[in-house]
């Protein structure tokens, strides 16, 4: 608490901002946890449609950006409220709704679109609230919180899943409290009386020919991720069988590991510089994807499944990564505000190709195996080092 103190303004609304912050989160971990196996197991959907469902899953990502220009004048609090009532919606819906692929895809896509809200105002509401030279350190809070509730979601997961059988049942009594967790989160925002308004950076898109290099890197950048994100888990449970339990139990091992390399990674790029880490993560990549794709070749089964989730967990470390196209930005804009804008325009570019990616994956899935699509996987991360590999540097690190 005295870091909060210290971070943020007295008066500023940061208190009932993170105590539904981390509320949202709890909720988002036990929804996370579940879902691969809520759609592979009641759903019986295929890897076909796992891409489609992903599709639908990042179109408000998409489509964030005029969301936001549609109601510019809302400010960042009002946002954040509808956004959480938004997710309750989708929740509340899947809770209750038959297992049928339309259905689950439409409730799918209505928690996405109050989670993609959250996603941009959190980092707004972080900053808003921060004092003067805090800002960096608000951000590293903000998402502290979020990996502590998330892994406390997964936990509470692996536990249950632990004593009790999958079934429908079950599964649609953790979305209900996952919906009631929402609801109950949704209360202190209404303690949130700011005005803060939301970045108007963000209401349309901010392209300039000298970050051509940047949008082209978070083409392969959000193609090749999309691979492991939408496919990765999926793998997991349709091909090698993992149920609920251990699915969470992964994901709270690559969020604790990810929680700690975070802050290394960062020290990284900026002892060696934002060129060299772009480069050389790929070197990783290629062997994870490699792994990930033909471990099954390899190795018995239950082997192959073990090294598959040591790829997962090393697949989530790399992708911190990415941080170093933020700091590529920063370096060679001119002001803070055309900081804002680009990485905001890139986010967009990130989710065009992901929604792409999410349903082509899903057919070469279907029709050339596994092995292709991880494959492509490391193709797109080698193209990613290639087009990387011609960013001049304009400053020298110390």
């Amino acid at each position: 608490m005295k870091r909060l103190q210290a971070v943020f303004r007295d008066g500023s609304g940061y208190k009932p901002f993170f105590i539904s912050l981390a509320t949202f989160a709890l909720s988002y971990g036990l929804y996370r946890g579940v879902i691969d196996n809520y759609l592979a197991e009641i759903v019986n959907m295929s890897a076909f449609d796992k891409g489609v469902s992903e599709f639908f899953r990042e179109l408000p990502g998409l489509a964030l950006i005029f969301i936001l220009a549609a109601f510019y004048t809302f400010s960042a609090e009002r946002f954040y409220r509808i956004g959480a009532l938004v997710m309750l919606a989708g929740m509340a819906m899947q809770s209750v709704v038959p297992p049928t692929r339309a259905l689950v895809i439409l409730c799918i896509l209505i928690y996405s679109l109050g989670e993609h809200i959250h996603l941009g105002m959190r980092s707004t509401l972080s900053l808003q609230y921060s004092k003067e030279g805090h800002g960096g350190e608000a951000l590293g809070l903000q998402n502290s919180v979020y990996q502590i509730g998330m892994l406390a979601g997964y936990i509470v997961i692996i536990a249950v899943f632990a004593m009790m059988d999958s079934s429908t049942a079950l599964f649609r009594c953790v979305f209900a409290v996952s919906a009631a967790i929402i609801a109950i989160g949704f209360i202190p925002t209404l303690r949130m009386r700011g005005n803060s308004q939301t970045d108007e950076t963000k209401r349309r898109f901010y392209f300039r020919k000298k970050y051509k290099k940047y949008y082209m890197l978070e083409v392969f950048y959000g193609a090749r991720k999309q691979v492991f994100l939408t496919f990765g888990p999926y793998v997991l449970v349709l091909f090698y069988g993992a149920n609920a339990m251990v699915i969470s139990l992964l994901f709270a091992v690559s969020s604790v590991c990810c929680f700690i390399a975070s802050p290394i990674v960062g020290k990284i790029i900026d002892r060696f510089g934002y060129k060299i880490v772009m480069i050389s993560d790929t070197l990783i990549l290629v062997i994870v994807c490699f792994f990930y794709g033909f471990a099954h070749h390899i190795f018995p089964m239950k082997t192959a499944f073990i090294v598959c989730c040591v790829n997962y967990v090393l697949d989530s470390i790399i992708s911190l990564a990415s941080m170093a196209s933020n700091v590529y930005v920063q370096d060679i804009s001119d002001n803070a505000d055309e900081v804002r804008a680009t990485i905001s325009t890139g986010v967009s570019v990130n989710h065009f190709i992901t929604i792409l990616i999410a349903l082509f994956g899903g057919w070469i899935w279907k029709s050339l195996g596994i092995e292709t699509l991880f494959i492509l996987s490391a193709v797109l991360g080698l193209c990613n080092s290639a087009y990387a590999a011609t960013i001049k540097v304009k400053k020298q690190k110390a």
